[in-house]
């Protein structure tokens, strides 16, 4: 169950869109070098090289899939695979791009610091985050991985994602580095056909990974049935049989 760009940009229009109102937020209006780190398939760095045309930009990601695919899609780009947890190089960047990526890394207190200590005088952090773990979709990953037989094997897969933090926190932790901070919250709602399964398909490109990945076949297909079943219920199908599926996500732009 290791990440699959197959599966991630089976939603590509609806995954991508956050990404565009980032990067358009973004106060910088040049930028020679930038850094897409948690690149996915490069949908995220397209965007950010349309906006900065002529930068020298680079995509950082931990899944071989996800930077092979990028590869393909830009093929003059530099991609490679690292961790951004460990990554330790200085820069400066002009801007660096975090899109949907630091929800899955811990230690926000030391790692959103040490990313704005790479930045040139000027130069902007922008993240998004995911700020579902309360919504419906998730709140049914862990009742169904707490209550199904493989309880035990999945006792640490709510773990994966690193604690949600307020809005103010981080506000409050990047402006004493910072001279500029803006912070807000979104809230998506993506039209996806084909109803219960459109949902878990989404998520079996993101949240539900880890919930997945210690399972065997016939428990995760087990798994994904009694899943969808609940999801059924918790997001009922409009007349045309597709769902309207709520996604928060958390935005910070931070200009050094």
């Amino acid at each position: 169950m290791s990440w699959s760009a197959h599966q991630y940009v089976a939603f590509e229009d609806e995954r991508t869109r956050p990404v565009r109102d980032l990067v358009a937020a973004i106060p910088n209006e040049i930028a020679r070098n930038a850094v897409d780190i948690g690149c996915g398939p490069g949908n995220s760095t397209e965007v950010l090289m349309a906006r900065y045309a002529g930068a020298s930009v680079t995509g950082l990601d931990s899944s071989q899939d996800m930077i092979d695919a990028a590869r393909k899609r830009l093929p003059d780009v530099q991609f490679r695979v690292a961790d951004i947890g460990a990554w330790d190089e200085a820069g400066p960047y002009d801007v660096i791009l975090a899109n949907a990526v630091l929800q899955w890394l811990p230690d926000h207190g030391r790692l959103f610091p040490e990313l704005v200590a790479k930045l040139s005088q000027g130069g902007t952090l922008a993240v998004q985050m995911p700020d579902n773990l309360e919504e419906p979709a998730h709140q049914l990953m862990r009742r169904v991985a707490a209550e199904g037989p493989w309880a035990d094997k999945l006792a640490g897969a709510s773990k994966a994602r690193a604690e949600r933090a307020p809005a103010r926190w981080y506000y409050e932790l990047l402006r004493p580095l910072c001279q500029r901070v803006d912070v807000w919250l979104t809230t998506y709602h993506h039209p996806l056909a084909g109803g219960a399964a459109a949902v878990v398909e989404w998520f079996k490109g993101s949240g539900l990974r880890p919930f997945l990945q210690p399972l065997d076949e016939a428990e995760r297909a087990a798994y994904l049935a009694r899943y969808q079943t609940e999801i059924a219920n918790a997001y009922p199908a409009l007349p045309d049989g597709s769902v309207l599926l709520p996604f928060p996500r958390l935005f910070i732009v931070a200009t050094r």
